[in-house]
């Protein structure tokens, strides 16, 4: 079966392309979770690395769950523990490693990102969709629910009542109220999709990594942590970042008045 995930990588950003697009990048029936396990795994490693950007090949960012891969669990021929232990070690896996992901995550929605591929951008710290983009959360229309962690991740990217409405209804919204509904950051020509995610990239790759990475962990820590959590959490990471070769380079290059040099 050829690779599903398209990685590649220049300078400091990588790139990783959802690449089936005959079948619209579906995240299941077909190697979708090893391989970006082991792309985050390769990222996580390669500390060169400093933002990622995630898109889809042809005119889908991904619609999902494989609807052909629901027939067998819906015939009543596989027990019910089974299936739980296949979501368990399947497409559960990704939103833990995702979320954990240190790297600044964009997500470049080109096209449709239904059910779990909405999930999937929800996952992502910052993101940014092409005017052809359109969202839902649609699993009640297959009379399943989030089953991918979209029950805990959408009611905190646009807030408990609309991420209901869009559970509860199942329906479909364009990349504009998707805008409104800070659902996204932006909405970019889709001709400019790709070179807008790549400018907002190398705006984060230009910052000293550690700090970055740094910053990321505390914004997801502080999505379930307490004030004062946070803020102890705050206290040690700062103790880290000002003993930094590149909190010494900043500072030096503000007083001197030139551009800092955040090479490894």
């Amino acid at each position: 079966m050829p690779a599903f995930l398209n990685y590649e990588q220049s300078g400091h950003i990588v790139t990783l392309t959802l690449n089936e697009p005959e079948r619209r990048n579906p995240l299941t029936g077909n190697t979708m979770v090893p391989e970006l396990l082991a792309a985050i795994a390769r990222i996580e490693d390669d500390r060169s690395v400093r933002a990622v950007i995630v898109t889809g090949a042809g005119t889908a960012f991904s619609s999902g769950g494989n609807i052909r891969d629901m027939e067998p669990l819906a015939s009543g021929n596989v027990g019910g523990m089974q299936i739980r232990q296949e979501y368990r070690r399947g497409i559960q896996q990704l939103p833990l490693a995702l979320f954990n992901l240190e790297v600044p995550l964009i997500g470049a929605v080109n096209g449709p990102a239904i059910g779990a591929g909405l999930d999937l951008t929800c996952l992502c710290d910052i993101r940014i969709a092409s005017e052809r983009a359109s969202f839902a959360e649609s699993f009640v229309k297959l009379g399943i629910i989030p089953g991918d962690g979209g029950a805990w991740l959408l009611p905190r990217v646009i807030g408990l009542s609309r991420a209901a409405e869009l559970t509860f209804t199942g329906r479909t919204i364009d990349a504009q109220q998707a805008l409104d509904w800070q659902l996204v950051s932006r909405v970019v020509p889709h001709d400019t999709l790709i070179e807008s995610a790549q400018e907002i990239a190398r705006a984060i790759a230009a910052n000293p990594p550690h700090a970055v990475r740094l910053a990321k962990r505390l914004l997801r820590e502080g999505l379930h942590c307490r004030l004062d959590t946070v803020l102890e959490m705050s206290a040690a990471y700062q103790a880290l970042a000002h003993q930094t070769a590149h909190h010494r380079e900043a500072v030096s290059a503000f007083i001197e008045k030139r551009a800092p040099s955040f090479e490894a």
